[in-house]
C-alpha cells in the first residue's frame, strides 16, 4: 500500500481549520503549511496529531510545490481549509492507493457551496480540480493565482467529490475576490499589450451571459445571478488592474 500525505496549505482559517483536518486524520501524514496566521488557525491545528510548518506566502504555486517537497510520502492530497473531505471519498483514495494507482494524478469534482446554497449549475457542475498525485510526476505551473497541476503522465477521475464551502461571509469573500483580480492581472499584464474598451465593456459582458444563460446560473436563482455578476465584475476589475499596473509602472516580476 502507498502511504499518502494530506496537505492544507492556510492563512487565518481559524473557523474552518479544524474541520477540514478532521476529514483527512486517516492519511499517513497530514502537513499543515500556515502563512503565518494572526488568529488562533495554529492554536487549533496544533491539538491535532498533524505536523505545522510556515512559509511567507509569496503565490499559491509556489506555496503548493514548497509544501509537496516537504511530504514524506510520494502520494500528496492537497486540500484548502474550505474543502472537506467526505467519508466516500477517503474510502475511495485508500482503497486506490492499496493497489498500484494506474494513474499519475487523479482529479477530483467538488460540490460547491455558496452564500449557505448548494450551486447547482452557473458553471460549478463541472468543477473538478486535480488534488491526488504522485509529486514525483507533478508540479504546478508558476502561476501567482488558478495554479495548475503539470503531470507527468496520465490523469484519472476519481467517482466521489469533495465539498467546497468557499463563501465564508461577504466580507471575507469580497476580500479574497479583491486578492484574486490583483493576482490574476499579475498574471495576465504581461501578455496584454494595451487595455481596451474591448477589454473593460465587452469582456465582463460576455462574462456574465456565458455565466449566467450558457452555464445556467439562471437555474440557481438569486445566487446565480450573484456568482454571474461576480465573475463579470472580476474580468473588469482584472483588466482595469492591469491598465493600472501597466500605467504605473508596477513591478510585474
Amino acid at each position: 500500500m502507498h502511504g499518502i500525505t494530506a496537505i492544507i496549505i492556510c492563512k487565518n482559517e481559524s473557523e474552518n481549520i479544524a474541520a477540514a483536518l478532521e476529514t483527512v486524520l486517516w492519511a499517513d501524514e497530514v502537513l499543515v503549511v500556515d502563512s503565518y496566521s494572526t488568529d488562533d488557525t495554529l492554536d487549533i491545528a496544533a491539538r491535532y496529531p498533524i505536523k505545522i510548518l510556515q512559509r511567507v506566502f509569496d503565490n499559491y504555486s509556489r506555496q503548493r510545490n514548497w509544501a509537496t517537497e516537504q511530504a514524506a510520502n510520494n502520494w500528496v492530497l492537497m486540500l484548502d481549509a474550505d474543502e472537506r473531505v467526505t467519508e466516500e471519498l477517503a474510502h475511495e483514495i485508500r482503497k486506490l492507493l492499496q493497489a498500484t494507482p494506474a494513474h499519475q494524478a487523479y482529479k477530483i469534482f467538488r460540490r460547491n457551496y455558496f452564500m449557505g446554497q448548494q450551486v447547482r449549475f452557473s458553471g460549478w457542475q463541472n468543477d473538478g480540480v486535480v488534488r491526488l498525485f504522485d509529486r514525483t510526476h507533478c508540479r504546478y505551473s508558476d502561476k501567482n493565482v488558478h495554479e495548475e497541476l503539470v503531470v507527468t503522465g496520465a490523469t484519472g477521475t476519481l467517482q466521489h467529490k469533495i465539498l467546497h464551502y468557499t463563501y465564508k461571509n461577504l466580507p471575507h469573500y469580497l476580500d479574497k475576490w479583491n486578492k484574486y483580480s490583483w493576482l490574476s492581472a499579475q498574471d495576465k499584464a504581461k501578455k496584454t499589450k494595451q487595455v481596451t474598451l474591448f477589454h473593460l465593456a465587452v469582456k465582463p459582458w460576455a462574462r456574465f451571459m456565458r455565466q449566467y444563460f450558457l452555464k445556467l446560473g439562471i437555474l440557481d436563482g438569486r445566487v446565480g445571478f450573484v456568482i454571474a455578476y461576480l465573475a463579470a465584475s472580476s474580468v473588469f476589475m482584472r483588466y482595469l488592474k492591469i491598465w493600472r499596473l501597466q500605467e504605473e509602472n508596477y513591478k510585474l516580476d
